[in-house]
């Protein structure tokens, strides 16, 4: 099954000057992005202040202001690792520190590591608790995702997947058996096979873990089996590197600003760790939203994955028809289906 449902005519805005049928033709597509400014404000969330990381780095060269702002995943997924980052947050543990790590198509990594002048790590804050490699992935409990995606197309979590297969590969993953969101962002699973009572085969997910897409942010550590804290830090910044899944905590995803990560020099130390504090890009401040005074508060919004407009907008990037697009694809990678995100202006 491929979902090729009529989505309907969305209208788009078309420029003046264009020729009637260039602006009919303009009109009448379907994009992602008119899906997505024709959803209804009912389906989109606020994301949670206290889930929001906000790391003012120095003003570039020209002066300009660079804010990042960090999605942290909510409980239970990565929940040790995320309470080490708030503890950290809170107690101003990043200022002053750096990005130091830069590698081309890999990551931008930040903390305390590096730095040949100060060898001695920065003693880490109180209330820091245990984290372990077991915590990559957690066990399938009700209400973790209420849709899954995959080769079945999209179904409620808690239904059970009769021949997944027969359907197509509209959303498949070849790196877990079906896929999803929490809070927009993206996670994946297992399904295992069971014969029900009626003796029938039925597939249901046993485990969920996050996922690696550009943006996302991890925890650096050493050999296993150290699973790292949460003081060093890294983002995505080039294609997917999906092997890492299960073998790195995911901790969240950069959500606004991942252009002042992206576009940093690259380090030409091993590694890609710069060779000069020159190269590092300081860090002035890191703090949870809901820390922030008032008059500086963030809000953004996701576009619900479990609505009909985020179904349409998935199915468009399947199945792009537009002008621009001859060939469809007939299926999307779950890291192609970014989650919108809007920033809410007062």
């Amino acid at each position: 099954m491929k979902f090729r449902t009529l989505l309907g005519s969305i209208v788009a805005a078309s420029a003046l000057t264009a020729p009637l049928s260039a602006q009919e033709s303009a009109e009448s597509a379907v994009t992602p992005g008119s899906v997505v400014k024709a959803a209804d404000p009912s389906e989109w969330r606020e994301i949670p202040a206290e889930d929001l990381l906000v790391m003012t780095l120095a003003p570039d060269d020209a002066g300009k202001p660079r804010e990042v702002v960090i999605q942290l995943m909510p409980d239970p997924i990565s929940s040790a690792w995320t309470a080490n980052i708030r503890t950290m947050a809170k107690a101003h543990w990043w200022d002053g520190l750096s990005i130091y790590r830069s590698v081309d198509n890999w990551v931008v990594q930040w903390g305390d590591g590096e730095d040949p002048d100060n060898p001695e790590p920065k003693p880490l804050p109180d209330g820091i608790v245990p984290t372990s490699e077991d915590d990559y992935t957690l066990d399938w409990s009700t209400g973790m995702v209420e849709t899954l995606w995959g080769g079945f197309g999209r179904r409620h979590a808690e239904e059970t997947y009769y021949n997944m297969a027969d359907d197509g590969p509209w959303f498949s993953d070849p790196y877990s058996s079906a896929i999803g969101y929490v809070r927009g962002l993206p996670v994946a699973t297992d399904l295992e096979t069971q014969v029900d009572v009626q003796g029938e085969r039925v597939n249901r997910p046993t485990r969920i873990w996050p996922v690696h897409c550009y943006a996302s942010v991890g925890v650096a550590r050493d050999l296993s089996p150290d699973a790292g804290t949460g003081a060093e830090l890294y983002a995505v910044i080039g294609h997917a590197p999906r092997q890492l899944d299960r073998n790195i905590a995911v901790v969240g995803k950069v959500i606004d600003g991942i252009e002042h990560m992206s576009i940093l020099p690259r380090g030409t130390g091993e590694y890609g760790v710069y060779e000069t504090e020159a190269e590092h890009t300081p860090i002035v401040s890191v703090r949870l939203a809901s820390k922030l005074p008032e008059s500086e508060r963030l809000t953004f919004r996701y576009l619900d994955t479990d609505s009909e407009s985020f179904a349409k907008y998935a199915d468009v990037i399947a199945n792009r028809n537009d002008e621009f697009y001859k060939v469809a694809a007939g299926g999307a990678d779950v890291c192609n289906v970014r989650v919108p995100v809007r920033r809410v202006e007062d």
